[in-house]
């Protein structure tokens, strides 16, 4: 186990389903101890439907998220980015060369590619879903007790 980074950017192409999906995870697990953004290469507006309804199935909602570009955001601001894409990866190595920034490949499997009943689509980004909460996981440590209020 690693020791968490203070600050994580996620990305992948759209800023649509893994980086946001990571993004909301991530602040779900790990509260304030990590800040945590997400980017794509070429955003486009909205989170996809599914990784809302997916990560509100754990608690966490993200379905006020903001697509980002790398443009929007400065690679020195994070301690690590994480790619999801071989696209995005290399975009992400571009603009971390010449920063303190540790860069990340995790190639996961894209769920908007799954065809069939609405039911397999679903189970398909809850396969996501568990697989990146798995990695956060190992590579953060356990995330802290998080207390509900009262």
């Amino acid at each position: 186990m690693n020791r968490p980074p203070a600050a994580v950017l996620f990305a992948c192409n759209f800023n649509r389903v893994r980086s946001p999906m990571a993004e909301g995870l991530t602040r779900h697990l790990y509260g304030d101890a990590i800040y945590v953004d997400s980017c794509g290469l070429r955003p486009e507006p909205g989170v996809d439907p599914m990784v809302v309804q997916v990560l509100r199935e754990h608690g966490a909602d993200i379905a006020e998220h903001t697509a980002k570009g790398f443009g929007d955001l400065q690679a020195d601001s994070f301690d690590l980015v994480i790619s999801f894409t071989d696209e995005s990866h290399a975009e992400a190595v571009r603009v971390a060369r010449g920063c303190a920034v540790e860069v990340e490949h995790w190639p996961l499997f894209d769920p908007t590619a799954i065809e069939g009943s609405r039911e397999a689509v679903l189970d398909g980004y809850r396969q996501l879903r568990d697989t990146l909460a798995g990695k956060l996981v190992h590579r953060f440590g356990s995330p802290a007790v998080r207390r509900e209020p009262g």
